[in-house]
């Protein structure tokens, strides 16, 4: 039975009652009643054992009870438990910052106050303010996101009974792309890199290390915050197939990544690092916020150097004063910036004829739909060969089914080389096979051949052998294994690359 009581002992006036009773599993509570009046506290201490008794006894479920509680709480101390998974799950703190800050800003607007204040309709709503306002679509989708995971969150946390954002659908960011980055060109990139190696220190960083750290970033793709965390103790450059490492907690997969490099980059690196400490820093890059202009500036000493190379011919000069090779913009508004250095480089592998897959994998996408969507373009001859195939299978039935592996003559065509069966058999088989659209077996053919040498013929056949699971494995099927990997395809496909001294294109 539940019992009222006043804290500090029965001679003090004037507080409020305190209630204690047992709840439906059993335990022991105790919580005020926030009242100064006997018999009112005795109502809700009744009130309160009654409850436990239904709950108790399933007439009230005590799971939906509990999510009711947790719905009428307020949006902020829920964001702060949100922001703690996100921590928790070690995501990347910018992201975790940029995500809360939307998720404050929706609510603030929309004056959700409670969880259960949140309505597809408010964010609807607000979605279509910021529209009102010219936001981009890819901008509208990011807020759209980051409120949708927190609901979604919500739900799946018993916060709430469902997630009231289920049915919200986000706009395609393709729709309205205000921001594209290009790659920078090869014949671009000779020019950077002959600028670099007459120019001088920028941003606290010589031109010198400028160049490593641009070459770095084409031929493995890592990222400006990446490189920033590379150390010297993350640089394997002495073997045969140099790579870098970069820890999980600095990737955006938060996954440890191996990237291989060109050994000639390999070899620069390692004079630059060679009077480093093992856990100093590989690049002295400046400022998040100063990376993308440093960048900038190089390319545009180039542009300047491109031009002047050609100021003593006028007409010349003037086609590529008009030409957007090294600007910063070109002539279909995409831009570059310290990222277009990854976007080069998935670019450039796609160009060589790689394998979409390989692709993938250098770029450590976690689709290959990003990577097809994002260079998909670019791989060289993949619609051409694909329709060149259709004529075989649209011609008529013989060389259709030459094409695929199953006609009659392709089929009888090794016995015919061995000797095993004579020109007259091979011709009425393969008669036969063309009428009826079967491959048969010749007529002279036996089920049990023991592979010794037909009449007539002097050479031997030679049977392949089963090869035992002890048998030893050849030295190049070795060799061959290790060269499929597709991490290793990166610094043996991209010869624009080369960073040894070679001439100016002009």
């Amino acid at each position: 039975m539940a019992t009222i009581f006043k804290r500090g002992g029965k001679g003090k006036r004037g507080g409020r009652y305190y209630i204690s009773y047992f709840d439906h599993k059993g335990k022991r509570q105790s919580r005020s009643s926030r009242t100064t009046d006997k018999a009112t506290a005795e109502r809700i201490a009744a009130k309160l054992e009654a409850d436990a008794a239904l709950r108790r006894d399933g007439v009230v479920d005590p799971e939906l009870d509990a999510i009711c509680d947790q719905s009428r709480r307020s949006v902020e101390s829920h964001v702060k438990d949100y922001e703690a998974k996100m921590r928790a799950a070690n995501l990347a703190s910018q992201h975790i910052s940029t995500t809360i800050a939307y998720i404050r800003t929706i609510c603030k607007d929309r004056k959700f106050e409670k969880v259960a204040d949140i309505t597809s309709d408010g964010v609807h709503q607000y979605a279509g303010s910021l529209k009102d306002q010219g936001r981009s679509t890819r901008t509208i989708q990011a807020y759209l996101t980051a409120i949708k995971g927190f609901t979604k969150w919500l739900a799946a946390q018993y916060k709430l009974p469902r997630d009231p954002l289920a049915s919200v659908k986000k706009p395609n960011p393709k729709a309205d792309r205000r921001r594209e980055r290009r790659m920078l060109l090869p014949a671009e990139w000779q020019w950077v890199r002959a600028t670099l190696a007459e120019g001088a220190e920028r941003y606290e960083m010589p031109a010198e290390e400028r160049m490593l750290l641009y070459a770095v970033a084409i031929q493995t793709g890592l990222r400006s915050s990446e490189l920033r965390s590379l150390t010297r103790g993350r640089l394997f450059l002495d073997g045969n197939e140099p790579f870098i490492t970069c820890k999980a907690g600095s990737t955006k997969n938060r996954q440890d990544a191996r990237q291989y490099i060109q050994p000639a980059l390999a070899a620069l690196l390692r004079e630059h690092i060679a009077t480093k400490a093992p856990q100093a820093s590989v690049f002295g890059m400046p400022p998040r916020s100063d990376v993308a202009g440093m960048f900038r500036a190089d390319v545009a000493d180039a542009r300047l150097a491109w031009l002047k190379a050609a100021k003593q011919d006028s007409e010349e000069h003037l086609r590529r004063v008009e030409s957007d090779f090294l600007g910063e913009k070109n002539h279909e508004g995409e831009f570059l910036d310290f990222h277009s250095l990854r976007h080069t480089c998935g670019a450039w592998l796609a160009m060589t004829g790689a394998h979409p897959k390989a692709v993938q994998s250098v770029m450590r996408h976690s689709t290959i739909t990003l990577t097809m969507d994002t260079y998909g373009h670019l791989f060289p001859g993949q619609d051409a060969a694909t329709v060149a195939r259709l004529p075989n299978m649209l011609a008529s039935e013989p060389i259709a089914l030459r094409a695929t592996g199953t006609d009659g003559a392709a089929a009888l065509r090794l016995p015919l080389e061995n000797g095993d069966v004579n020109q007259g058999s091979v011709q009425k088989s393969a008669a036969h096979a063309q009428q009826s659209g079967r491959v048969l077996v010749p007529d002279d053919a036996t089920g049990c051949d023991d592979g010794r040498a037909a009449p007539g013929n002097g050479t031997s056949p030679n049977p392949l052998r089963v090869a035992g699971l002890c048998d030893s494995v050849r030295d190049n099927a070795k060799r061959r294994a290790r060269e499929s990997n597709p991490q290793r395809l990166a610094p043996h496909l991209i010869s624009h690359l080369e960073i040894t001294p070679s001439h100016v294109l002009q």
